[in-house]
């Protein structure tokens, strides 16, 4: 059997889980997302086993986001750490999980962010890493800030992370955005909103932990990927 023709039994995603691809809370999903069912497109070998994006190439410097510059970055230091799981629970290594963000006051570092925020000359906002033997990754960053983006009146983004997971071909891409526990803005925020089920949408929220806080130092998050099944991390379609 060629690789085209097989089949792999994975667990279907219940509905709920994942975002349709249009919100009408979600202005720019009626321009962006599909408006026409999707073709089937038979995977050849080359896609399916390479080429692997980079994961050699990555330093271990690039997962501390506040030693990039001549200075620390301006906010509240922080350490996200986690594990990217199967469907069964099982750590998945060697995947390359990049990140960006705005900074501690709500601004990309990004032409098209005209956010009346100001920029940090020692904070560009992106990381990434590969997951170790036991799936684990970790990153040293800045609490990002609320910002607006003029989706309805008056509209604030709650304070999160973007994850882009590869694995071991372009085609294994996910992702998907990481919230702060206890926003206020949660109810708000039509993209967090847009996931219909709730367990789901809070499996995208990471919990404090003392153990990964660093005494006088940073504030310690903790946040699992999973990527199929029932637990499925939600991921942006």
């Amino acid at each position: 059997m060629s690789v085209s023709e097989a089949k792999l039994a994975y667990p279907p995603v219940p509905k709920g889980v994942h975002p349709p691809n249009h919100f009408a809370g979600y202005r720019s999903t009626a321009l962006r997302g599909p408006s026409r069912p999707p073709l089937p497109l038979p995977h050849t070998l080359s896609e399916v086993t390479g080429p692997v994006f980079g994961h050699d190439e990555v330093r271990p410097e690039e997962a501390d986001l506040t030693r990039r510059h001549a200075a620390e970055p301006q906010g509240q230091r922080i350490i996200v750490s986690g594990r990217v799981l199967d469907e069964d629970g099982r750590p998945v290594p060697s995947t390359l999980v990049e990140i960006w963000q705005c900074n501690a006051a709500g601004r990309y570092v990004h032409e098209a962010d005209q956010h009346d925020a100001p920029l940090d000359p020692n904070f560009t906002g992106t990381g990434r890493t590969v997951t170790d033997a036991e799936g684990r990754y970790k990153f040293i960053t800045i609490e990002p800030g609320a910002y607006p983006w003029r989706n309805h009146t008056n509209a604030w983004r709650p304070k999160h992370i973007h994850f882009s997971l590869f694995g071991h071909s372009f085609l294994s891409r996910l992702v998907t955005q990481m919230y702060f526990p206890g926003d206020p803005l949660f109810a708000l925020d039509p993209i967090f909103n847009s996931i219909p089920d709730r367990a789901s949408r809070e499996r995208l929220v990471s919990r404090f932990d003392i153990e990964t806080t660093i005494p006088e130092w940073g504030l310690g998050y903790v946040w699992d990927i999973v990527l199929r099944g029932r637990k499925a991390t939600p991921r942006e379609t």
